[in-house]
């Protein structure tokens, strides 16, 4: 499994990348997220999850290491790909590559709350929950390394 730059050839792929009916309310589309990644280029690092040569979800960060803060924007798996250990090992892959960004020490994530949430899964991957929200009222996240 790995992490590839999204570029002209596979971008329409990645686009195709969708939830399920039910998770829509969770994250934003694929195309979404990318559209928000170009206005903040300083900071948005996004990738399309592959396994092997075929590419099943999408992920993006805010990556600021000049401010040593590190967040878990969006992760997503397509719906045909769920359950099948990709969305633990791409976060695992995400948690790899923010431990060597300058002084990393926390990434930080946030879900909205609900049935279908994905919080259990983050929990399952060492979030916890901190007790905050964000301004859309997410409930904030963070993993300690």
């Amino acid at each position: 499994m790995t992490l590839q730059d999204i570029t002209k050839e596979n971008l329409v792929q990645i686009l195709k990348l969708k939830v399920a009916d039910a998770q829509e309310k969770f994250v934003a589309t694929n195309a979404v997220s990318i559209a928000q990644s170009h206005f903040y280029p300083e900071v948005a690092w996004f990738r399309a999850i592959y396994a092997d040569a075929q590419p099943i979800g999408f992920v993006m960060l805010e990556d600021d290491p000049q401010n040593a803060s590190y967040s878990l924007w969006r992760l997503m798996v397509d719906t045909q790909y769920q359950k099948q250990g990709f969305g633990r090992k791409a976060l695992e892959l995400v948690f790899e590559y923010v431990k060597i960004r300058p002084g990393a020490k926390v990434i930080m994530t946030s879900c909205v709350p609900g049935e279908g949430s994905p919080g259990a899964f983050y929990e399952k991957m060492g979030f916890t929950y901190t007790g905050e929200t964000d301004e859309d009222g997410e409930l904030m996240m963070q993993h300690v390394f």
